[in-house]
């Protein structure tokens, strides 16, 4: 099933998203199936149907906590000259770095090399700590794309990643959740203005999903609607103000933003 969360008349709600995405010719050919209630929990779809192009998507879901993964693809990790870490370089985002798909990406004042980074987010079904590898997919609610959008040289800048990777819609998420899927070998790819810029599969990840979650439960609490970033390909690069970027996983779909100059 493919969930998405929207506005319609000043109204917000999840819909279940019917019809072929990768067949359709526009938006107006799929429809949202609107959910009694929320998806991390038990629902029903109410029957009640909707046009997707009569909508606004949202992030698919408000986070409480964002993890994100660092230098989680070998050849991501050498691009920007380091090695591959011993363990997982985790880090945050914060909520408020989270945007929807078609929602603007504000290029901060304190940056002047703002790069794109296509990631698989995996998004959290339910309250779990300590989880153990062979019941980390009871914990998963399902799967969309990221972008983790990045103040390069402010990170090369500051030892902490706070600012360069937590301002403001650094962190568009969409354009739904898929939540059957296996995310083993998938395709990953950036494009901006069209012009392809990083192309992998989630296979090249140096550790797996399983490994990811246990790794991060070992120390926190997940929450229903986390969001955990899993690294990001190699051929990263630089985004301008008036640049279109999409990130396409298989699968998934893919998720679009603008870059503006930040008011």
């Amino acid at each position: 099933m493919r969930i998405a969360r929207f506005s319609i008349d000043g109204n917000v709600a999840f819909g279940a998203v019917e019809g072929n995405t990768a067949l359709a010719a526009s938006e107006g050919e799929l429809v949202l199936d609107i959910i009694k209630g929320i998806p991390f929990a038990d629902f029903e779809l109410s029957g009640t149907k909707v046009p997707l192009n009569k909508v606004r998507l949202l992030p698919p879901v408000l986070p409480n906590k964002v993890v994100a993964i660092g230098r989680n693809y070998a050849e991501h990790a050498a691009e920007l000259g380091n090695e591959v870490p011993d363990a997982p370089i985790t880090f945050f985002k914060p909520s408020t770095s989270v945007v929807g798909p078609g929602d603007p990406i504000a290029y901060p004042s304190f940056s002047q090399d703002l790069h794109h980074e296509a990631e698989l987010a995996v998004v959290i079904g339910r309250m779990c700590r300590e989880v153990p590898r062979e019941r980390v997919k009871d914990v998963i609610l399902g799967y969309t794309c990221a972008n983790d959008v990045t103040a390069r040289d402010v990170q090369q800048r500051e030892k902490q990643w706070a600012r360069a990777k937590g301002f403001d819609s650094s962190c568009p998420l969409g354009p739904w959740i898929e939540t059957d899927l296996d995310p083993s070998d998938l395709t990953i790819q950036c494009t901006v203005n069209g012009e392809q810029r990083q192309l992998g599969r989630t296979s090249q990840m140096v550790r797996s999903i399983e490994d990811l979650i246990v790794h991060i439960t070992e120390a926190m609490t997940l929450l229903p609607g986390d969001v955990i970033l899993t690294g990001t390909p190699a051929g990263v690069g630089p985004l301008n103000v008036g640049d279109e970027v999409a990130v396409t996983i298989e699968g998934i779909g893919t998720l679009t933003n603008k870059v503006i100059k930040r008011g």
